[in-house]
């Protein structure tokens, strides 16, 4: 069997948010997970799309972020930014 290399293999504690609520157009099912690892960013997880994205101030002020990463429309982009600006 071939070694194993890690590159790291760490344990830090986090703080979880599950949310879920409807937009004009979709639902948004969505797992919003802080720790200390992404320099103060979110680890944001669409449950229903199977997409995830790492998330701060900056990248939401990106144009074509969130419907890239997310892959939606622009409308449903900006109730996902409006939401998330709240928690970024």
């Amino acid at each position: 069997m071939a070694e194993r290399f890690f590159l790291y293999d760490d344990t830090e504690a986090s703080k979880t948010r599950f949310v879920s609520f409807v937009g004009e157009n979709t639902r948004f099912d969505l797992a919003l997970i802080q720790t200390g690892r992404h320099f103060g960013k979110t680890l944001v997880l669409d449950m229903q799309g199977s997409r995830f994205a790492i998330i701060g101030e900056d990248d939401l002020k990106e144009e074509g972020y969130l419907e890239y990463a997310f892959q939606l429309s622009e409308e449903d982009a900006e109730e996902l930014r409006s939401f998330l600006a709240q928690i970024v």
